[in-house]
């Protein structure tokens, strides 16, 4: 039996949120498309209190980004994306074309091709997020993206200096200094200084997830990825130390950062809301990680791992962390989640910003549908045929008669017209 020990934020409020969240979209991208550069200049200077002569970063000033930065960071940025590359490159092997004989004379097959352009946000503000340059960049770089361009607003006023060392070592092309829905909108719709991309991808806030989902179907989106979400799924094995700071090292992406306890351990329900407590004077992002916390923080106790499991995939969490006596359960009968974290040794920071997989994960409920970024999003799966005139006469012959089942006449005329053509083919290469 599930018992509800603390709830979040209720359904009313959040759809009155999202409801603002969507009018002010609609309203920035109108503007973005209708006036273009003098838009997005406006939108910057308002949002971010940024207006520099360009947006778009000249080699030179890259190069003074990454001579800013410590040469020891550099180091741990190249050891981070080694790994996302070497991962990626991994995902992309499982890829193939395919060729194959399907019936006599009938060849079918597929090719994996890469999208032309990519417009990767890389989400800034309250923290320069390094790691999401990675998530971006290099895996669109890996699966052969022709033109990659990458955007982050500025920090302290000025471009992000790590960010920029990220973005320029993940092979990015073109890169702006600018953020919000003011860059998405700008790479996706384009602009008198920057030309659209075919797809964006890249996590961000709520505005940044409601742009994109507004600009899908002009453009490709990877998927919708908003506040960050975390659950820890756990038992009697877990301490109240490891679940709160586990819990508030994700809170802390935003105020609205949706963080869930999943229990059977009444026990470790009291440690963990104590250990929050405590943890919460001396972290030093407490006062996001505690706001997250006290508006869309839920603790829920169940009775087995079967219970939990359920509860889990209703929930569809972007991140969930599994510590319980035995993590590979969940592994086995989940089947709605962005990433799962398998034991007390690895957490959603080490897939956030090291380990290899990929950061950009499905909110929202969204992961009932899809995954996360990987380079497979980057691919387009096209279809080919080719026939022998021989079996162009057979499947003519089918095909005229579905299209009569369903009154297309055209397409009948298309499948006749073969037939008419080839089918003596077909007979003279019987006789012979």
């Amino acid at each position: 039996m599930i018992e509800i020990v603390k709830s979040g934020i209720d359904a009313e409020a959040a759809a009155e949120q999202d409801a603002q969240v969507k009018a002010a979209v609609e309203g920035i991208l109108a503007d973005i498309e209708s006036r273009g550069d003098a838009a997005v200049r406006e939108l910057s200077a308002k949002y971010d209190d940024w207006s520099p002569a360009s947006f778009r970063l000249s080699d030179d000033e890259i190069e003074d980004c990454i001579g800013r930065v410590p040469a020891g960071d550099i180091e741990d940025i190249e050891f981070a994306q080694a790994q996302i590359r070497r991962f990626a490159e991994i995902q992309k092997a499982a890829l193939k074309d395919v060729e194959e004989e399907t019936l006599p004379g009938v060849v079918l097959g597929h090719r994996n091709i890469p999208v032309n352009s990519v417009g990767c946000y890389v989400p800034g503000g309250r923290y320069p997020m390094v790691a999401s340059a990675h998530m971006g960049v290099v895996t669109a770089k890996v699966a052969g993206v022709k033109r990659i361009i990458a955007s982050a607003p500025p920090f302290n006023g000025a471009p992000p200096d790590p960010v920029v060392a990220a973005m320029h070592l993940g092979g990015a092309d073109e890169i702006y200094c600018l953020g919000g829905v003011q860059a998405v909108g700008a790479m996706a719709l384009g602009c008198e200084s920057i030309a659209p991309v075919d797809m964006l991808v890249g996590p961000g806030n709520a505005y940044v997830a409601e742009a994109k989902r507004q600009l899908f179907g002009r453009v490709g989106i990877d998927l919708l990825a908003g506040p960050t979400e975390t659950l820890i799924i756990a038992d009697e094995s877990c301490d109240g130390e490891m679940a709160a700071t586990d819990l508030l090292g994700q809170a802390e992406h935003g105020p609205n950062s949706p963080a869930v306890l999943l229990t059977t351990s009444r026990q470790l329900v009291e440690d963990t809301e104590r250990e929050i407590e405590r943890q919460l004077q001396i972290l030093e992002t407490a006062e996001v990680a505690g706001a997250a916390w006290r508006d869309y923080g839920r603790i829920i106790l169940c009775d087995t791992d079967k219970e939990m499991a359920a509860e889990a995939d209703r929930i569809a969490s972007e991140h969930v962390q599994v510590m319980t006596r035995n993590p590979d359960y969940f592994l086995e009968n989940m089947t709605n989640y962005g990433a799962l974290f398998l034991g007390q040794e690895t957490n959603v920071a080490y897939g956030d910003k090291v380990i290899g997989t990929n950061h950009t994960l499905p909110t929202r409920l969204a992961a009932r549908y899809t995954g996360g970024l990987w380079v497979g999003k980057f691919i387009k799966t096209c279809t080919w045929q080719k026939v022998t005139p021989e079996s162009s006469a057979m499947l003519g012959e089918y095909c005229s008669r579905l299209c009569a089942l369903e009154g297309f006449a055209g397409h009948q005329a298309q499948a006749d017209l073969r037939v008419a053509r080839y089918k003596g083919v077909a007979e003279r290469a019987g006789q012979g």
